[in-house]
Formats: C-alpha cells, sequence, structure tokens
C-alpha cells in the first residue's frame, strides 16, 4: 500500500524516483560549481591585486593562514554552501597543489584569447628581455605586439627562466615557446624587439640573427627607448662640464638624505615655501636619465634652500658634516646653475619622447616623426634668442641665492718683458676677456646641444633603410604617403604581391580623395589609415597586410619593462619559494589583469573538469 501510494503521488506530480534522484544529482552538481568558481574567483582576485596566497602555516590552529584561505573564511561567514564545502575534511580544493592547476587554467584562458588574436591579425612581433628575480634566477619575459580590431595591442605571454644566457640558449627558449603556442613564426613573425646587448643583437651569431635565419621576415629593431637613453649618456660623458655636473648632484642627493640633513631641510622648505609642499630631489640611480629632469628641475626651484641648508650646517662647525657642506656650497656657482637650466630643458624634451617610446600604441612611422621633433627642438636651442632667454633665467636665479655673476680666471701666464723666452705666473687673478655668458655658451652649453643633436643622429640613422622608408610611406602626414618607390621595397622584403599592391595604392588615393571631398576627417598617422582600410581590407588585401606589418614592427621594449615591475611584487621577498609555472601564471593574470577579470567562468569550470577527469566533486 505504501509503494502504491508513493505510485500513485507519482503519477499525479509527473515525477519519478530515477528524476528525483536526478533533481538531486543536479542540485549537487551546481552547488560544486558555484564553490568551484568561488575558490576561481578568489585566487583571480588575489592574481590580479598582486597579493600573496599562501601563508607560512596553513593548519587550523594557524593564527594566519594566509590571503586565500582568510578571504575564503570570510566569504563563509556569508555563504552558507561555501562554509558547508570549507567544513569538509576533503575535497576542499584549498590544497597548493589545486591552486596552481586553477592559476593553470585561468592563465591559459588569457594566453588562448591572446593567440587567438595573434592568428586573426596574421603577423605579430616578439619583444623579449631578462631580469634576475630576488632567488638571482634569470626569468626572460616575452611579449606579442600586433595589430587588431583598431589596435595595437603588446601582450604578455609568460616569464621563463633561463638556464643558459648565450644567444643559443635564448634563442631555444624564444622559439620553442612560439612554437607551444602553435604561432607560425616561419611565415608570420615580421619583427623582433631586444635591448642592444651584443649577445641578442649580434649581427652573425646573436638571438636575432638565429631567429631571422628561421623567421626571414623577423627585422631586429633595438628598442628606441634604450637608444634615446643611451644619447642622454655618451652626450654627458663626452662633455666634461656635464660629467662633473651630474657627479656633484648625486654628492648634493646623498648629502641632502641623511637623516639629520634631510630634517633640516624639510624644515627650511617649510618656513621658505610655506604654500607648497616639501620637495624632495630624486634619486639619480634609475638607469633612464631622462628621469632625472625631476632632480634638475626640483633643484632649480629650491636651489635657494638649498643652499641655506648648506650655510647652517657650514656654521654649525660639526666635522665632517660642516667640511662636506662648505665643500658642496662652494661649488654651487654660476655655472653650476647653468647647467642645471640647461639640462632642465633638454631632459623636459627627452623624457616626453621616452614616455611616448614606451606607449605600446605607438608606432614606428610615429616615432620617427617625434624623434625628428626633439632634433628640431634641439636646433632651435641654438638660437641665440633661445640662449637669452635661458641665461637671463640663469641670472634671475642667481640674484635669488646670492651668487656672484661674474667669472674669475686662474692666473694667466705672462711673458717677462726682461726675459725674452720665459714664461711666469702673474700674481694678480684677472677676469676673463669673454664674459661669463660668452664663456658658458661657448665652452657647455654649445658643446652640449651638439653633442645630443650628433648622437640622435647617429643612433637613429637607421630610419634611413628601406622599412622605415616604406613605413613613412604609410604615414599620412609623410610627403611620401602612398609612393610607390619605397612602397615597392617595403614590399618586396614582406613578399607582397607587388602588382595587386600597385592596383590597390591606385583606388586607396582615389578613395581617400573622394572620402576627404565628402568631408572626411584627414587622417593623422599610420593607425588612424590602417583603421580606415580594416572595413575594405579583403579589396586592399596587401596594402592592408602592409599597415599591419608597419605597425606590429615593435619600438621599444618597455612592456617587458613593465612585467618585470609585476615580477617584483609577485616573487617577493616572502615569495621566493615559488616554482616557476606558478610565477609565471600569477604574471600573466597580473599583467593582462583586464583580460583575467573578463574571463567566462563557466567556461573555466568546464576547462578545469575536463583537465582531470577524477575529481572528488562533480562538476558535471
Amino acid at each position: 500500500m505504501a509503494a502504491w501510494t508513493e505510485y500513485q503521488r507519482g503519477v499525479e506530480n509527473n515525477t519519478s524516483l530515477l528524476q528525483a534522484m536526478d533533481k538531486r544529482y543536479q542540485k549537487k552538481v551546481e552547488d560544486n560549481r558555484k564553490y568551484i568558481k568561488t575558490v576561481a574567483d578568489v585566487l583571480l582576485c588575489t592574481a590580479t591585486q598582486n597579493i600573496a596566497q599562501r601563508g607560512h602555516r596553513e593548519s587550523e590552529d594557524s593564527g594566519n593562514k594566509g590571503n586565500f584561505l582568510a578571504i575564503l573564511e570570510l566569504i563563509a561567514k556569508h555563504d552558507p554552501l561555501v562554509k558547508q564545502k570549507m567544513g569538509h575534511s576533503n575535497a576542499k580544493y584549498t590544497s597548493n597543489h589545486t591552486q596552481n592547476e586553477i592559476l593553470e587554467v585561468l592563465a591559459d584562458m588569457v594566453r588562448k584569447d591572446i593567440i587567438e588574436e595573434v592568428k586573426e591579425s596574421g603577423v605579430f612581433s616578439i619583444l623579449a628581455d631578462e631580469t634576475k628575480d630576488l632567488k638571482k634566477q634569470e626569468q626572460i619575459s616575452l611579449v606579442l605586439r600586433y595589430y587588431y580590431r583598431g589596435t595595437v595591442h603588446e601582450s604578455f605571454m609568460h616569464f621563463e627562466h633561463a638556464d643558459k644566457l648565450d644567444a643559443a640558449g635564448l634563442t631555444e627558449k624564444i622559439v620553442n615557446s612560439l612554437q607551444k603556442y602553435s604561432l607560425e613564426y616561419r611565415e608570420q613573425l615580421v619583427g623582433q624587439g631586444y635591448d642592444g646587448a651584443s649577445v641578442m643583437s649580434g649581427k652573425h651569431s646573436g638571438v636575432s640573427a638565429r631567429i631571422q635565419s628561421l623567421a626571414k621576415h623577423a627585422f631586429y629593431v633595438h628598442c628606441n627607448a634604450h637608444c634615446l637613453n643611451l644619447v642622454i649618456v655618451d652626450t654627458v660623458r663626452a662633455v666634461p662640464e656635464a660629467s662633473c655636473f651630474f657627479s656633484l648632484l648625486q654628492r648634493l642627493y646623498v648629502f641632502l638624505s641623511g637623516s639629520y640633513v634631510h630634517q633640516k631641510w624639510q624644515d627650511i622648505q617649510r618656513l621658505m615655501y610655506p604654500e607648497d609642499q616639501p620637495r624632495e630631489l630624486p634619486r639619480l640611480s634609475d638607469v633612464r636619465w631622462a628621469c632625472r629632469y625631476y632632480a634638475c628641475r626640483n633643484l632649480m626651484d629650491r636651489l635657494p634652500a638649498v643652499l641655506c641648508v648648506l650655510h647652517d650646517i657650514d656654521e654649525e662647525n660639526s666635522g665632517d658634516r660642516s667640511v662636506e657642506a662648505r665643500g658642496l656650497r662652494g661649488q654651487l656657482n654660476l655655472d653650476f646653475i647653468g647647467l642645471l637650466a640647461t639640462f632642465r630643458k633638454i631632459l623636459g624634451d627627452t623624457k616626453f619622447l621616452s614616455d611616448m617610446l614606451q606607449s605600446s600604441s605607438v608606432d614606428l612611422a610615429r616615432a620617427i616623426d617625434l624623434i625628428e621633433a626633439l632634433q628640431d627642438s634641439i636646433l632651435k636651442y641654438r638660437d641665440d634668442s633661445s640662449f637669452d632667454q635661458l641665461w637671463t633665467e640663469v641670472l634671475s636665479t642667481a640674484q635669488r641665492c646670492n651668487i656672484s655673476t661674474e667669472r674669475m680666471s686662474k692666473r694667466q701666464p705672462k711673458t717677462s718683458s726682461t726675459l725674452n723666452d720665459t714664461v711666469v705666473m702673474s700674481t694678480v687673478g684677472q677676469r676673463y676677456s669673454d664674459t661669463s655668458k660668452d664663456y658658458f655658451c661657448k665652452t657647455v652649453y654649445y658643446p652640449i646641444l651638439d653633442r645630443v643633436n650628433a648622437e640622435l643622429e647617429r643612433r637613429f640613422s637607421k630610419t634611413n633603410c628601406d622599412i622605415m622608408r616604406g613605413i613613412q610611406a604609410l604615414n599620412p602626414k609623410s610627403n611620401i604617403f602612398l609612393e610607390e618607390a619605397p612602397l615597392f621595397l617595403f614590399g618586396t622584403i614582406y613578399d607582397t604581391n607587388l602588382e595587386d599592391l600597385k592596383h590597390e595604392l591606385h583606388q586607396a588615393k582615389r578613395i581617400l580623395k573622394r572620402k576627404e571631398a565628402a568631408g572626411m576627417k584627414t587622417l593623422t598617422s599610420l593607425l588612424e589609415f590602417t583603421g580606415f582600410l580594416e572595413p575594405f581590407k579583403e579589396v586592399f588585401y596587401e596594402l592592408f597586410k602592409l599597415c599591419k606589418t608597419a605597425l606590429a614592427l615593435p619600438v621599444s621594449t618597455a612592456a617587458c619593462e613593465r612585467s618585470f615591475s609585476a615580477l617584483k611584487l609577485i616573487k617577493n621577498h616572502l615569495r621566493t619559494t615559488m616554482n616557476n609555472e606558478r610565477l609565471s601564471d600569477l604574471g600573466v593574470l597580473s599583467v593582462e589583469s583586464k583580460r583575467a577579470k573578463a574571463l567566462d567562468m563557466d567556461e573555466f569550470v568546464r576547462l578545469f573538469s575536463s583537465k582531470h577527469g577524477n575529481r572528488k566533486i562533480q562538476l558535471f
């Protein structure tokens, strides 16, 4: 009778025991999927925020189990399902091995998204650089640059431990990575960007030459940001006054950084500039010389306060500190102020160019325009009116600081009237025949400008090669825009069908004229021109491919440098035992955080379940 009653109830409700069991199973699966999503979301959050996941001890009686477990326990207070799962002795999915598996799946999803974009683009470049982590292991950062749907992307792929630092070992690492991601590098790799180290840039046996032997289109570009930095380095080395100036600036920074002097420096600034916050002299240890602009700017504005600090410490007669202050104070003369104003102007322009070159959206055509603009600025600074303006500022600053504006010569040679060819030293100091202004202009200011201009010309002279001229011919602002000769040379390098390209150029010129006549805004960059062609990419196949190639060619390796900043946050002093696979996965989720936060978590559950089918909890 009980069975009959249950049967009747099932018929009336259109249910069965099998269906009831199936509903309970589906409920269990949904709960498991929700829980594993929560675990993955917590790991994803900690990864994108560069927060450590694990604690030193994760046992139940530990006072600090780490951020990952602490966040899960916090969620469990408000979510009964998470609290129930966390209470189980097994199948918690919180062990370090499971964390690694989840992070690997999430990072692979990001990489898959990037690879799909690269394959759709059809051409790409590689950027690579290496650095040491806190465990003194060499880590290679690999970045892909490509054009995709109106934007230039520089996407980070991974960190990889480099056990061999010779050209053969580094080449093997890079090629194996491209093969692992199933990228058609032999045909689609159009550029490679590294620093200027001989192991990377060697013409015969360097990494660039070895990769170009495998991928014939992989044109090597020396990082333009590094080149610009070397322009300033070589200029300072070549002009003795500039070299001594920055050495003095470094000594001044070290002196003002001492605890006693620094406090006095802060107090005097508050007294002399009550409306402004006290300023610091930026560190001069940064390898990017353009960043020394801030040191020159801040010191120029706060020079009276610096002299006041040095005077007070000199008057204290406190031994070595007073002697050093007296020595520094004596060297802050008119020439020092002149060099300060000169480098504030030059480094200000250089820093703007440096920042632009490090942008992922800048292409080589734009980089060439910016470099030429800097050269024009340096040449204009050589005008008398420009120097007069600078010298007026120098004299004004010297007067505010009570610094003499006259130059006194050392003892000058004087021929004796009684001795025929004997030269003796006069005992009275004489002034230079030239004024202070003329002396500084001829011996310091012009040599610095000339050297900067010469170094810019030498280090960026590669703009005359066929590839650079071809890129300029795709730039709407160039005077050779869409000219056949440079584009044919450019197309020959990348196996373009020149007959089709010739017809496409003719049609592109006609369409541009018609669109501009109809009121279309004039195109101003290679990126805008590429976006203009994209809706007609089937018609302008060869021209559009050349535009994508030009945009994909690397400008700088700043994207690798930015990944090193993430590396320092991920593998810090408390996390040096992290294995290389986990480091690489966390690096992808951190650097590509925008992609990571947009991941489909249902797709994650499917991939996570298929990766290891023998899970202790059912996800499907």
